[in-house]
């Protein structure tokens, strides 16, 4: 019933142990999970595993970090991967300027380029923003505007009611993570109460930020359900009902593939 929106399943981290992982994750209700790429080598890896998806069924998103900067040289590399039919999403793509400020305007050239890209794709965007608010809703707006269709998923949000507000009216939905367990999320928290569950979506995006009570080890795709579960505590529903929306939000965002019937356990996925 799970869908883990945000998930580096084809991550080096996972290289030993990736079938064990996989089959956590399906005993703990993840049905489903889109795998984002941060550059040209790591879409490749998600599509080989998306190809041979077993008990889970993935999805693509391609794109460049903007971490990253250095792959955009290989753009021409994503938008060829971007036409596989295992592409749900253009991304992950955005502006982080806690760790690359300086790099500003080419951070800002890149993600406007994956917008386009999503656009003549007809597809969503998945966007990471660290401490570029004004940045990344500027862009987002500019490039949904008058134009129905085009939805954007804010990664990892960990913003407060304003900025969801904001982000809600250009029709963004929001991704929850590990983060939402965390005891000093209270600004986060008090944001879930406030969005409407319809907009949410679950993601661990493992192996990074693992919840409560795993947080500083490595995060897995089966820790959705935690996720989930905090989510529904907060907004006093049962569980299921939680876990069956946000599946439904993901498959609205990302399409059907999403919620196609697993085939067995592919030779080689671990």
């Amino acid at each position: 019933m799970i869908v883990d929106s945000h998930c580096h399943l084809q991550d080096q981290q996972f290289e030993a142990d990736r079938g064990d992982v996989v089959a956590r994750a399906a005993a703990a209700g993840v049905s489903a999970l889109v795998a984002p790429a941060t550059d040209g080598a790591s879409a490749g890896r998600a599509l080989e595993l998306a190809r041979r998806t077993g008990t889970l069924a993935i999805g693509v998103a391609v794109g460049v970090h903007p971490n990253d900067l250095e792959a955009a040289d290989r753009w021409s590399a994503i938008e060829d991967l971007a036409a596989e039919p295992e592409v749900v999403a253009i991304g992950e793509t955005g502006l982080d300027y806690y760790r690359g400020a300086e790099r500003a305007p080419e951070q800002r050239a890149l993600f406007a380029r994956h917008l386009d890209l999503a656009a003549r794709r007809g597809l969503p965007v998945v966007v990471h923003n660290r401490a570029a608010d004004q940045d990344v809703l500027a862009a987002l707006s500019d490039w949904s505007s008058g134009v129905a269709g085009r939805v954007a998923v804010l990664h990892c949000f960990v913003g407060g009611p304003a900025l969801a507000e904001r982000a809600l009216a250009l029709g963004c939905y929001l991704g929850y993570g590990g983060p939402l367990t965390f005891k000093s999320a209270a600004d986060l928290r008090e944001t879930a109460r406030v969005v409407p569950l319809e907009r949410a979506l679950v993601e661990t995006d493992a192996p990074y930020l693992a919840p409560t009570p795993h947080r500083g080890q490595r995060n897995e795709p089966a820790y959705a359900r935690l996720v989930v579960a905090r989510l529904a505590e907060i907004l006093e529903l049962d569980f299921r009902e939680v876990a069956a929306q946000t599946r439904d939000n993901a498959l609205r965002v990302f399409g059907d593939r999403l919620g196609g019937a697993a085939r067995p356990l592919a030779r080689g996925l671990a």
